[in-house]
């Protein structure tokens, strides 16, 4: 049994999702764009997308941080 090769699958998998989630929002987020749904005043969408894309970032930092250097 190997503890290792587990938790390096389990992080890695739901970091994926979490990647794959992102796109498909930000997907959505651009399509709105183009049809010029969002505004300098009603932008909450975009405005989410990026804070959940940060921490998707944020977050494979720390699991390559802790996965790949530790």
């Amino acid at each position: 049994r190997n503890n290792f090769g587990a938790t390096f699958f389990i992080l890695t998998g739901f970091h994926g999702c979490h990647v794959f989630s992102g796109v498909v929002y930000l997907s959505i987020v651009l399509a709105r764009a183009l049809r010029g749904a969002y505004s300098a005043h009603q932008n909450n969408g975009v405005e989410i997308a990026a804070l959940y894309w940060h921490f998707v970032d944020l977050i494979w930092i720390l699991v390559f941080t802790f996965v790949y250097l530790l």
